[in-house]
């Protein structure tokens, strides 16, 4: 018979409280008092008492008819407060400073916006930086440029060609994409490969590489390692790719808290 919450003290409690938040993800929303005890080893009595405390905490939420529980509104306020500090970019940063080390390049990781990608954090190689202005902030079109590409290539597909479908692709350059079709496979090309090349279609004095960013198999962004075209380097571009293949995984975990995760399980 599992132990009641305080029988083995505060700190079992706290790391099975958290253990639940952390088992929220795409495909498990909530959880029934049941299902959480079979889940976790917990008995009726203690997953009840974890699940309401979580609840009057506002961490989760209870559904008066279902009598399932799921994230609550104390969530929300937790993950704003850690954005609005620039968490998401101090933890991207930690990445992007050993791949810009690694590669002498600018390393820049995007997030989605809409239509486009936006740049949350961006670390110089030893190069210096690509333009005159921060990076960060800056918005990068879906269908102009390796940052972007990288993303929008690894949507599900259908969701992808809705988003994209029809819309009118502004000509930044002489290189831009505009063509609905031309556009639609590149984007396929770019998922076969895993990772984005691009010269001049957005900015046209720079190039990039770019590998998406994934958590689990759902894209969440895009890493970039990105040059200015008139700077000459000892070696290319594309020689990069397996230090950013490497940043992007590395950086997907540490969004995934997936080392935090399987420790909790152990």
């Amino acid at each position: 018979m599992d132990e009641t919450p305080d029988a083995r003290g505060p700190l079992q409690t706290v790391d099975r409280a958290l253990q639940i938040l952390l088992s929220f993800n795409e495909t498990r929303r909530d959880w029934g008092v049941l299902e959480l005890a079979e889940e976790f080893g917990f008995n009726r009595s203690t997953s009840q008492r974890l699940l309401a405390a979580l609840a009057a905490r506002g961490f989760l939420i209870s559904d008066p008819y279902s009598r399932r529980y799921s994230l609550g509104p104390a969530m929300w306020h937790m993950a704003a407060l850690w954005e609005r500090g620039g968490g998401l970019a101090r933890l991207a940063e930690t990445v992007l400073a050993r791949l810009a080390e690694s590669t002498g390049r600018t390393a820049s990781f995007t997030v989605p916006d809409g239509y486009h990608v936006r740049c949350v954090a961006a670390v110089d190689g030893d190069s210096g930086p690509v333009r005159s202005h921060p990076l960060v902030g800056d918005l990068y079109p879906a269908h102009a440029g390796a940052t972007s590409r990288a993303y929008f290539a690894f949507l599900d597909p259908l969701v992808r060609r809705n988003m994209l479908a029809g819309r009118p692709f502004a000509r930044y350059t002489e290189l831009t994409e505009v063509d609905d079709a031309a556009l639609d496979r590149l984007l396929d090309e770019t998922y076969r490969q895993g990772w984005a090349y691009s010269e001049g279609e957005f900015d046209q004095t720079t190039r990039a590489v770019a590998a998406p960013v994934r958590v689990g198999t759902t894209p969440v962004g895009s890493i970039s390692v990105i040059e200015p075209k008139v700077f000459t380097y000892d070696d290319d571009l594309t020689a990069q790719v397996p230090l950013l293949l490497d940043a992007a995984q590395r950086l997907g975990n540490l969004l995934a808290n997936r080392g935090a995760a399987a420790r909790s399980r152990s």
